[in-house]
């Protein structure tokens, strides 16, 4: 590892700090918001795999806007994925997680989720449990709601970015859930080292590959 390479990237993640630290504190208010808003982050996380994340969110903030992404049969959800890939495996994905966190005809995921110990724990079960969740998109979604702050994103622009800074010896072709916390071990370790926050630096990361700070 040269400490130009780490020179170079303290100096850049400099320039876009602020901007990383508003998007993750917006994250956190999420939480505070509605289950509807919580599940609306779970869908979107569902059709994120092998897709742009800005086309994912479209997709459903569309059905959100059309009063579907709650209510909508699978029939109904389906024209609005036009743009996602895999789409009709995407539509069963999020008819079954709205199944599986509605209790008498009411979203209680936020429930649901505070009977957790911690994250760690509340990713193993997602991944576990929700169809089209692996521990890459439950960590994704746990981010996006304010409990990522120990968890890694572990999707090709982060593992691109710790190939060539030293961190990995190489891009895994597939990522089991034993290599990912590995991986994610060796990323939290590199944080530390240059004192750069786990979510922080994930975030950095992807827009460095991607040219903009999303979600």
């Amino acid at each position: 590892m040269r400490m130009k390479d780490i020179k170079i990237l303290l100096g850049k993640y400099e320039e876009k700090k602020d901007e990383i630290k508003e998007r993750l504190r917006e994250f956190r208010e999420v939480f505070n918001d509605t289950d509807e808003r919580i599940f609306a982050e779970l869908a979107f996380c569902l059709c994120t795999p092998q897709c742009k994340a800005t086309s994912a969110w479209q997709a459903i903030e569309s059905l959100m806007k059309n009063g579907l992404l709650f209510r909508g049969s699978q029939n109904q959800i389906r024209p609005f994925l036009n743009n996602v890939r895999f789409a009709n495996n995407k539509v069963k994905y999020i008819f079954e997680a709205r199944k599986k966190f509605t209790v008498n005809g009411t979203l209680q995921i936020k429930t649901f989720m505070q009977s957790f110990i911690d994250s760690f724990e509340l990713r193993n079960w997602l991944a576990e449990n929700v169809n089209g969740l692996g521990m890459k998109e439950a960590s994704h979604f746990l981010r996006n709601i304010g409990f990522g702050s120990e968890l890694a994103i572990l999707d090709i622009h982060i593992l691109k970015n710790l190939k060539d800074y030293g961190v990995i010896e190489k891009i895994p072709k597939m990522l089991t859930k034993k290599n990912y916390l590995q991986t994610e071990d060796k990323m939290r370790n590199f944080s530390r080292s240059i004192n750069i926050p786990l979510d922080e630096l994930d975030l950095f990361f992807w827009s460095e590959e991607t040219g903009f700070i999303f979600k």
